[in-house]
């Protein structure tokens, strides 16, 4: 139980560690960059991330589930539970909201792109900041039951 509790809290810290990156860090930077450039950057990291984050996401809430079901009865099963559905949340946030912008910006080019580019990308951002908290709530829920 100890070692399952251990691997959800890095796993997770671990994710909220990139997502906070990404929103306070990489996109800041990839904004000031001159025009097509950074939208270039995004488009990249769109893409890398868009790869790796949807096994990150159910990977988490699969270990918070087991942790939830082997804690169960105990003090740490309702913080955990909880946790599990501030991962959900963010799950469905992903899915519903982040990736159809996320999916449409990587098949943009620095040259041919919407015209309302900057607002699909602001709208991205907001969502992301509230995914962020969401998972950052999640987070110290994990590192409290623990």
């Amino acid at each position: 139980m100890e070692i399952l509790a251990v691997v959800t809290v890095v796993v997770v810290g671990l994710l909220v560690g990139v997502e906070l990156s990404v929103a306070v860090v990489v996109n800041p930077i990839l904004d000031r960059l001159p025009d097509g450039v950074g939208l270039l950057g995004r488009i990249d990291g769109g893409r890398k991330l868009g790869r790796a984050m949807p096994f990150w996401y159910l990977g988490s809430v699969g270990l918070a589930v087991v942790w939830t079901v082997l804690a169960w009865g105990g003090a740490a099963a309702v913080p955990v539970l909880v946790a599990v559905g501030l991962l959900l949340v963010s799950v469905l946030m992903s899915v519903t909201l982040l990736v159809p912008i996320n999916n449409r910006v990587i098949r943009w080019s620095a040259g041919e792109r919407p015209a309302d580019w900057a607002r699909q990308i602001g709208r991205w951002d907001r969502l992301h900041w509230v995914r962020v908290a969401v998972i950052v709530a999640a987070f110290v829920l994990l590192v409290v039951a623990r």
